[in-house]
């Protein structure tokens, strides 16, 4: 991900792609308030809405914005001119642990993968996006290996956690289901606790810090990205007593949710190899989620 600089400075480069994005758009303050200089790309780099917050974070350092799309050949030359000296491919624990659950106790690590046909022949729920993160981490991790290019790929959980970004894409809607009392959003994070086997969430912060952390570090292959593994259960008990004036139901939850995980995702190798995590406590994940939900306009008191 990162490149040195030419010039007196030699600052350390990075090329952040998605830069209107959920994680990428911490990920840029973050390399921005460590010196690096930003490179990022957008599809539509005149949608002032859209991009507003990359106006904002230009104000903290060299921040460049370039247009690119991936429907369109070559149009990421600009924006990774010059030596690339690694690449960081944020995928997701959904092409770790959307597979066949059997038991309790199950413990998946870097070398499980979601099993696509699985899936293709179930065509049920969130079917489509865990696919969509095996093939794409597949096909990097091929034409990495064919072009010599150095590849680290993170697979955070479920991210939560306040953003620069203030558009309404992400599983946050999920997360604040229990307070918002949005049915639908809570059926999205029912359909997490049963493909993963529970809950797995991560702070967006720590999600960036990892990014770095294998940009800078002699990290090499794949790596869990994982703060917490709970149930829908436990985030409700925490939330009602939390957050009282939500009067988050407790009740009605028995039957289609897990009392505990049946399966975990433990981050122990990004863990041995240096890496340390600021929040693994639902005290510490929902920290500032009330008040992102109000910005977003997910909550209303």
């Amino acid at each position: 991900m990162a490149s040195a600089a030419a010039g007196e400075e030699r600052k350390k480069t990075a090329c952040v792609t998605g830069g209107n994005g959920y994680i990428a758009s911490l990920l840029i303050k973050m390399l921005l308030e460590e010196g690096y200089a930003v490179k990022t790309t957008v599809r539509h780099p005149e949608d002032k809405e859209s991009n507003s917050h990359l106006e904002d974070l230009q104000k903290l350092g060299s921040l460049e914005v370039f247009r690119a799309d991936l429907s369109e050949e070559g149009s990421y030359d600009d924006a990774v001119a010059g030596t690339v000296k690694r690449v960081v491919l944020t995928s997701s624990t959904a092409a770790v642990s959307s597979r066949p659950l059997e038991g309790n106790g199950n413990v998946l690590g870097e070398d499980s993968w979601s099993d696509v046909d699985y899936l293709t022949a179930k065509r049920t729920g969130l079917w489509a996006y865990p696919v969509s993160k095996v093939l794409i981490e597949r096909a990097a991790t091929e034409f990495a290996a064919e072009n010599g290019v150095s590849l680290v790929t993170l697979c955070p959980s479920v991210t939560v956690g306040e953003a620069p970004d203030r558009q309404v894409y992400t599983t946050v809607p999920a997360i604040l289901s229990l307070l918002s009392g949005d049915e639908e959003e809570l059926s999205v994070l029912k359909g997490i606790e049963r493909a993963s086997g529970s809950v797995p969430l991560v702070h967006v912060e720590d999600v960036c810090r990892a990014d770095i952390f294998a940009a800078e570090t002699a990290a090499d292959g794949r790596y869990i990205v994982n703060g917490l593994d709970t149930t829908i259960a436990d985030m409700a008990r925490f939330l009602a007593d939390k957050y009282p004036q939500y009067n988050v139901d407790t009740n009605n939850l028995s039957g289609d949710v897990l009392e505990k995980p049946i399966a975990l995702l433990p981050s122990t190798k990004l863990e041995k190899e240096g890496f340390e995590f600021k929040y693994k406590m639902l005290e510490k994940l929902y920290e500032n989620m009330v008040e992102y939900g109000k910005e977003l306009g997910i909550l209303t008191n």
